[in-house]
């Protein structure tokens, strides 16, 4: 980039109230002028929840369905935070791709949040939004890891450690403060990429309630108050692109923004519930990606295991073959074909839903991968690697097997590349990975097994694949398992992975 172009884009005002409504003028949408109750409590200041449910409950303004604001919750103080107050909570949401036949590449100034806390600083404001009577929803995006519990979290701690610990204060404060009366009750939205995300929420909070010994009028209110919905949420949002095509947005834009938030035009938002929820949930309504429905299962199984699924088993494939992004590797002639191979004849076939659904819907997903407007980076994705194989694959290779007495060769190869990615040798070095918290005891093992020896191979592979953690799958147990990874290992390592692409998948179509 220029000095010029750098000069024009650092001369460009930053996004926040002061601006917004010449940016307004330009048509990017207007902004309150005045502050909202706020009716959100959201933990979560990442990408995915700007783009997603942040933006259908700005929609519900502007409906005049939901008259109210977020509260996010950070967990420290640093970066993000700090920017979504600098810029007064206004972010800029980019839409590009296509819908049907048209191309979308339509921008919106953000107006919903009203501010961040940092539940490492500010954990007391955030209970006094428990204690407000404004207050109706709980947004949570914390990643599949986010929710579990700590063995040594505590209520009285500053804030509590977990996820789940600290949702269970903020209950516990809110049930207090209006002397456990159930019409100040809530509603808890979690968006991670869990199986029955509500209910194994509620199940961690009803544990720590016992265990921090809260007593029964807060479990009576628990029960008659809150309601733990299970969702399932897909959308592909990357968030801020790359240096050079933000600075070309922020001259389009005509302001600079460091929450500027990218997203695909496809969005589904199910959430598990009858016709008493749906009055609970004044968004909904606002667009028609957001659906509530009995039962959610057939939404989730074809979106967990086929694009996320799709996501995770061919990242680690598509990196070590030198590629960068998810756009890339589809249309790279032999990854691509490993790709459309892996989904289209080994994931989808796994499946226990509608077939024609489950085909339509792969297809949907192939172009969604293929959008060329939105810049998916492939080692974002390894984000928590380990729990999304787990998750997202391994019920894939059992599902399969099972179904067809035969181990999914292009799944096996998925797997066998994760592995190999958590060497440090042949993956990023540990300070340019995003975060897994499973990639120390990866470099423990592979530490122990020392080299490339067969023997060595296959007790590491042995050892992982014995491992219950993987949604307790032994895949040891499957017959072959075990020397069909440690075969693939050495055969990458000795001939280079794109020529075991073209021998392992002969056949698989473009």
């Amino acid at each position: 980039m220029s000095s010029k172009v750098e000069r024009e884009t650092d001369l460009l005002p930053r996004l926040d109230r002061s601006i917004v409504e010449t940016a307004s003028r330009g048509g990017h949408g207007v902004v309150s002028a005045e502050p909202l109750p706020e009716r959100v409590l959201q933990f979560g200041t990442g990408a995915f929840l700007r783009g997603f449910v942040d933006y259908f409950l700005y929609l519900a303004n502007r409906q005049g369905k939901l008259n109210g604001s977020i509260v996010m919750v950070g967990s420290t103080g640093s970066g993000r935070v700090r920017q979504v107050n600098d810029q007064d909570g206004l972010y800029s949401l980019v839409v590009r791709g296509r819908e049907g036949a048209e191309v979308v590449d339509d921008s919106t100034i953000v107006d919903v949040v009203s501010r961040a806390l940092a539940a490492s600083d500010s954990w007391n404001e955030v209970l006094i939004v428990a204690r407000s009577p404004h207050l109706e929803l709980i947004v949570s995006n914390t990643t599949e890891v986010g929710v579990r519990l700590d063995p040594d979290d505590r209520i009285d701690l500053d804030p509590p450690r977990s996820f789940p610990g600290k949702l269970t204060a903020v209950l516990y404060e809110r049930a207090r403060a209006f002397d456990y009366n159930v019409a100040h009750g809530l509603v808890i939205l979690p968006c991670e990429l869990l199986e029955n995300n509500g209910d194994q929420l509620r199940s961690f909070v009803c544990e720590l309630a016992d265990r921090w010994n809260l007593g029964q009028r807060f479990k009576s209110w628990l029960d008659q108050a809150v309601t733990f919905c299970n969702t399932l949420v897909d959308r592909i949002v990357p968030g801020t692109p790359e240096h050079d095509e933000s600075e070309a947005l922020f001259r389009r834009l005509g302001y600079s923004d460091q929450l500027l938030t990218v997203a695909e035009p496809y969005r589904l938002f199910a959430i598990e519930g009858g016709q008493a929820l749906m009055q609970r949930l004044p968004f909904v309504g606002a667009d028609p990606g957001i659906i509530v429905a009995d039962d959610i299962t057939p939404y989730r199984e074809r979106k967990v295991r086929i694009l996320n699924g799709t996501h995770t088993v061919m990242t680690p494939v598509a990196l070590l073959a030198g590629l960068h992004t998810v756009c890339e590797a589809v249309e790279h002639p032999i990854v691509g074909r490993y790709v459309r191979h892996v989904l289209n004849e080994e994931i989808v076939p796994s499946l226990d839903s509608d077939a024609a659904m489950a085909r339509a819907f792969a297809a949907e997903v192939l172009d969604r991968f293929a959008n060329p407007f939105v810049r998916h980076d492939l080692l974002g994705i390894t984000f928590q690697q380990t729990v999304k194989v787990k998750v997202r694959v391994v019920p894939s290779i059992a599902k399969y097997h099972e179904k067809h007495g035969v181990l999914p060769r292009g799944l096996l190869v998925g797997f066998a590349c994760f592995l190999l990615f958590q060497r440090p040798d042949c993956g990023p070095p540990a300070e340019s990975r995003p975060k897994d918290d499973s990639y120390s005891d990866w470099l423990r093992r592979w530490e122990k097994t020392g080299g490339f020896d067969r023997s060595s191979l296959r007790r590491f592979v042995e050892e992982v694949s014995a491992d219950e953690g993987l949604r307790g799958i032994r895949l040891d147990a499957l017959s072959g398992f075990v020397d069909q990874v440690v075969d693939v290992i050495t055969a990458v390592r000795e001939r280079g992975l794109v020529e075991i692409l073209q021998e392992l998948l002969p056949e698989a179509g473009g």
